[in-house]
């Protein structure tokens, strides 16, 4: 039994089973969940993505999903309910392929809950069944609750700068 939403005497009972899929084309309304959402977006574009842009960029999406079998962005459920939980991607370095980026985004009511963590293990575990032998995750270095996620899986801080004119920290981890 997993992904239990109850409240009982103000305590979120969420014991997590996730099941996971890529996204496809008809995926669209999940995926536009998430990056219209301040909340979600605040620390990792520090803006909501508007309807144009999130099409174009879920295209792209799409393409890159299409392009390897395991490197991709997927969509994560909760096994036993089917509710959206979120996305994690796992992106391969084109430039470097022993290296590839780990990254996850969850909807705010399902925070806190140990969902990052196992979002965040799964990708590792789908890391180790590639030729990878680095994986990458950059956050925004004031998401404390993302920088534990990392460190508790084994990454480790390479170092805080700009990127792309953001705050950004790249942590890393050798498989």
């Amino acid at each position: 039994m997993g992904c239990l939403f109850i409240n009982q005497g103000g305590l979120d009972v969420s014991m997590n089973k996730l099941s996971y899929n890529k996204f496809t084309a008809n995926d669209f309304s999940n995926y536009y969940s998430l990056v219209s959402d301040e909340r979600v977006m605040a620390q990792i574009t520090e803006r909501s993505i508007p309807l144009a842009e999130a099409k174009d960029n879920y295209k792209k999406l799409l393409k890159r999903n299409e392009k390897h079998t395991i490197f991709g962005s997927y969509q994560f459920y909760c096994s036993e309910t089917g509710v959206f939980i979120g996305l994690g991607h796992l992106t391969i370095n084109e430039e470097q392929e022993k290296e590839a980026e780990l990254g996850y985004m969850l909807l705010p009511e399902h925070w806190g809950k140990g969902f990052g963590n196992e979002i965040a293990s799964l990708l590792m575990s789908l890391a180790q069944k590639t030729d990878v032998t680095e994986l990458k995750a950059i956050i925004d270095p004031a998401n404390i609750p993302s920088r534990k996620i990392l460190i508790n899986q084994g990454f480790i801080s390479e170092h805080v700068a700009e990127i792309d004119g953001l705050p950004g920290e790249i942590l890393s981890l050798t498989l």
